[in-house]
């Protein structure tokens, strides 16, 4: 049974004036119409009722807002996004109630991301021309990469970002990813700061730390902005300029990503990786800002979802398993490996790379968990005999 995977496609576009208001009052009616909905639903929940407010009454709230003499400017846009919302909504709500996000949040005027999604009633999309509703002009949308043939956008997401760049992202199916014949090579991967990421090869793969590069820079835009004037133009035109090295730098960022975990999915049938809790990693204040600029959690997220695409599998073995104290050659455990110590030798007279060592610990805790399920972490166990790592293989059944 062949299924085709749904991707995003990105491009950036450039609207008219006529456009860029339009999309801008559907920002803000979206955003309303969210906070709205969410207020309604938070309040029924103080009061305890034993019905909680869902999607299918936030929509009839909406119809009434509609026809209030306050809120009838939300008839000038498009409806499409503001059901898009609700639904929206009611996922986050989802969420919250199974335990995998926190309680959902207001959108904020000036933080929150500006978007607006349209589906299949809402846009004309022929001969490569977008048009959205309540448009009379087709999008100026620069196509940087062609679409697959004979693809059919099922949803169109309008965005804003704090740079005042446009994009539009089209949904649709994308026949050409197909699982990729299978290989029998397998790489642990240890992610770090001084090597972004180390292999089970031997291999270093250098941090290019972005941020860095730009910090200079950055840090003079800053000056410049915390010197102007609150609600003054010359304070917008500076925010927008460090809006823009922010958005350079996370371009670069996103785009060496891509490449790196392309290459690992391709190459190998199987990756290692360490379980790494990142958001409290980043409490720490010496490193918050290097663990930021590696973007770990960002390159786990590309790699779970390219090995699922093409039949590959990343396996995460538990974050307090000692790869870095632990001989791969002989499986002696070391008491303690301080950070500063990158080269170290085993009492077996064995020398390590401390970032090697730790992907080959990390490759055969992988294998161990893929083969058999065994336990990986030596010479500790629980009272009730079972292991006490937590290793977990991330590749989801379709």
């Amino acid at each position: 049974m062949t299924t085709h995977v749904k991707r995003a496609f990105k491009y950036r576009f450039y609207p008219t004036d006529a456009q860029a208001a339009e999309l801008s009052r559907t920002f803000g009616c979206v955003r309303k119409v969210y906070n709205m909905a969410l207020a309604a639903r938070t309040e029924a929940w103080a009061r305890q009722e034993r019905v909680r407010v869902n999607y299918h009454q936030t929509s009839a709230m909406l119809t009434a807002w509609k026809k209030t003499e306050e809120l009838a400017y939300l008839n000038e846009v498009s409806s499409v996004p503001l059901q898009q919302a609700l639904r929206h909504l009611q996922t986050a709500f989802t969420h919250f109630f199974g335990r995998r996000a926190k309680y959902p949040r207001f959108k904020s005027r000036k933080k929150s991301r500006k978007s607006a999604e349209y589906t299949t009633s809402a846009f004309r999309f022929r001969d490569g021309k977008l048009t959205l509703a309540k448009m009379t002009e087709a999008l100026a949308v620069v196509w940087s990469r062609p679409l697959p043939e004979g693809a059919k956008p099922s949803t169109v997401t309008v965005s804003q970002d704090a740079a005042g760049r446009w994009f539009v992202s089209l949904l649709c199916e994308d026949p050409s990813v197909q699982p990729l014949p299978a290989t029998g090579q397998a790489v642990g991967v240890d992610v770090g700061l001084d090597h972004l990421l180390t292999l089970s090869t031997g291999e270093k793969i250098t941090n290019p730390r972005h941020e860095r590069r730009d910090r200079a820079a950055l840090a003079r835009q800053q000056r410049r902005l915390a010197k102007k004037e609150k609600g003054s133009a010359n304070r917008v035109r500076a925010r927008l300029k460090v809006a823009k090295i922010h958005a350079r730098i996370a371009d670069r960022r996103r785009d060496g990503l891509h490449k790196i975990t392309t290459r690992l999915v391709r190459e190998n049938q199987t990756i290692v990786i360490e379980d790494l809790t990142v958001r409290n990693m980043v409490k720490n204040r010496k490193l918050a800002r290097a663990i930021s600029d590696a973007a770990w959690s960002e390159f786990r997220s590309m790699l779970e979802y390219k090995a699922q695409w093409y039949g590959r599998e990343v396996v995460a073995v538990d974050r307090w398993f000692p790869s870095s104290r632990l001989c791969s050659a002989c499986g002696t455990l070391q008491d303690t490996m301080p950070l500063n110590v990158r080269t170290w030798t085993c009492d077996c007279a064995t020398t390590h790379d401390r970032d090697v060592n730790a992907a080959h610990n990390l490759l055969a805790a992988g294998l161990a968990v893929t083969v058999c399920g065994a336990g990986v972490r030596p010479q500790r166990s629980t009272p009730d005999g079972q292991s006490a790592t937590k290793q977990k293989p991330s590749r989801r059944e379709p």
